[in-house]
């Protein structure tokens, strides 16, 4: 039999060749494999899993070696205060898209009951850290895919206090005339030949959820065009984009009669976050 301590050591080694982050996968796959905790893993070192669990753990180890997300090999991804449901039909949350949350939390008074709409929204991470965050708010989260729209109605089923509408449908199309106080997205931005769509993590995930035109920037353009429409007035819209987009996302909003525009910079301290406010 093989013990933890061993299975670690050699799930490590072999993921130094193909991963960033080796220890941390195999820590994370052994502990999804075993149903423990990490403390778990160093407290009991020479404890034997059974072998049905030391095939499924090599199984995984493999999957990853070969560039699987962890994400996708565990069903699972932490994103603020939840641990959510992922699957290949959704986008993994990242941590950038924490900084826009946090922004948008700033625009957002405690107790305040607005209206805001979440496009695209993938496993619910945004709407769900927004409702917890701000739980008189009314979120409406609207998603295009069927597949992630079944992933975030788990998530949302599972964490949501009861403030959070889930649509399906292709960005403002389902919407009609509904007035919202903050719209927020994480769209796609990357062009469609970008290369990156094929290195890393991202080759795993959907395409539609990634890639917008030549430029990257055909979704972008669509909800800031759109989205004065549905705001009210002095209303504002938050975007994530690429890190070499905020002078054309920053024209866009200007064209499209928003003010007081702004930019936050992301971990790598690259302009990540555009925000502007609607005043005409």
């Amino acid at each position: 039999m093989t013990a933890i301590l061993q299975l670690l050591t050699t799930a490590k080694k072999e993921l130094g060749k193909t991963s960033e982050t080796p220890d941390a996968d195999a820590e994370i796959l052994l502990c999804h494999t075993l149903g423990c905790d990490r403390a778990y893993l160093y407290t009991w070192p020479e404890k034997q899993p059974e072998q049905d669990q030391i095939k499924r753990y090599e199984e995984l180890i493999q999957r990853r070696q070969q560039g699987e997300p962890v994400a996708y090999l565990t069903g699972k991804r932490s994103f603020w205060d939840f641990t959510l449901s992922v699957s290949p039909a959704t986008l993994i949350p990242r941590p950038e898209t924490e900084l826009l949350v946090e922004q948008a939390l700033t625009l957002i008074p405690e107790n305040s009951a607005l209206d805001i709409l979440d496009l695209g929204a993938g496993t619910g991470a945004i709407a769900l850290a927004i409702a917890h965050e701000r739980p008189a708010c009314n979120i409406t989260a609207v998603e295009y895919s069927k597949s992630a729209c079944t992933i975030a109605e788990k998530n949302i089923h599972q964490f949501s206090k009861g403030n959070i509408r889930l649509l399906e449908g292709n960005w403002f199309s389902t919407l009609n005339q509904q007035p919202f106080d903050i719209i927020i997205s994480n769209p796609p931005y990357i062009a469609e030949r970008d290369p990156h769509l094929h290195q890393g993590d991202v080759q795993y995930e959907p395409t539609s959820a990634l890639s917008a035109g030549e430029d990257g920037l055909d979704a972008i353009r669509h909800i800031i065009l759109n989205a004065p429409k549905h705001l009210r007035a002095s209303g504002w819209l938050l975007l994530e984009h690429g890190y070499d987009q905020a002078n054309v996302v920053n024209h866009l909003f200007l064209k499209h009669g928003f003010k007081h525009i702004s930019h936050l910079k992301d971990l790598s301290n690259n302009p990540r976050i555009t925000l502007g406010q609607f005043t005409n």
